[in-house]
């Protein structure tokens, strides 16, 4: 964690900021050694579209995308073996994270990583291919700035803007566990360690 993270702020009922909360230079090996060990691909949608964020997973389970539909997997598609081990730097982080922001006992079983460039977006969805509802999910954000929306428990609405730095952990639960939210598309950007990437590490309690 980090020694400059500042007071938490309240975004929406059940959504907390914690601005800094996370180091990347402490996450940045770990997340190295995941990514060797499950390598970025590009999903597709059921549609056969590509998404424009590139991913791969750590943990018990892996969330995976393709013709079939959404969904968590024990083993990665590529390679047919299981998901790298969970990091006990990130497994302390989200814990860490979501007791801070109210919800103590969090255990993650996944972690998604999502690689956004300058350009790319992550489109208004809901987080329900879960089993487990009660959990939180923490967001890390690491690299460049994003701005982050949530909306609501319907699509259609007025959505609520969350700049997001590198650092930043945003944690939901309660009932903006199941708002759809998203990413606009993020502007041109280096950051000092991570280069023209925003990495963002999505935590669940997927089993």
């Amino acid at each position: 964690m980090n020694d400059l993270f500042s007071d938490s702020i309240d975004i929406c009922p059940g959504m907390v900021l914690l601005p800094g909360f996370a180091d990347s230079r402490h996450l940045a090996p770990d997340l190295d050694r995941v990514l060797a060990a499950a390598p970025l691909r590009r999903m597709q949608t059921m549609c056969g579209f590509s998404l424009s964020v590139q991913t791969s997973n750590c943990g018990l389970l892996g969330w995976v995308s393709d013709r079939r539909g959404y969904r968590y997997e024990s083993t990665d598609p590529h390679s047919g073996q299981p998901w790298p081990a969970m990091p006990e730097s990130f497994v302390t982080l989200a814990a860490t994270a979501a007791a801070r922001a109210g919800y103590p006992g969090f255990d993650p079983d996944a972690c998604l990583v999502n690689h956004y460039v300058p350009g790319t977006q992550m489109g208004a969805h809901q987080d329900r291919d879960e089993v487990d509802f009660n959990a939180p999910i923490v967001s890390v954000s690491l690299g460049i700035d994003a701005r982050f929306f949530v909306i609501g428990p319907e699509r259609r609405g007025t959505s609520i803007p969350v700049d997001l730095a590198d650092g930043d952990v945003l944690v939901f639960g309660g009932p903006s566990r199941k708002y759809y939210h998203g990413v606009r598309k993020l502007k041109q950007a280096v950051h000092p360690q991570f280069g023209a990437v925003r990495w963002n590490l999505t935590f669940r309690k997927a089993g």
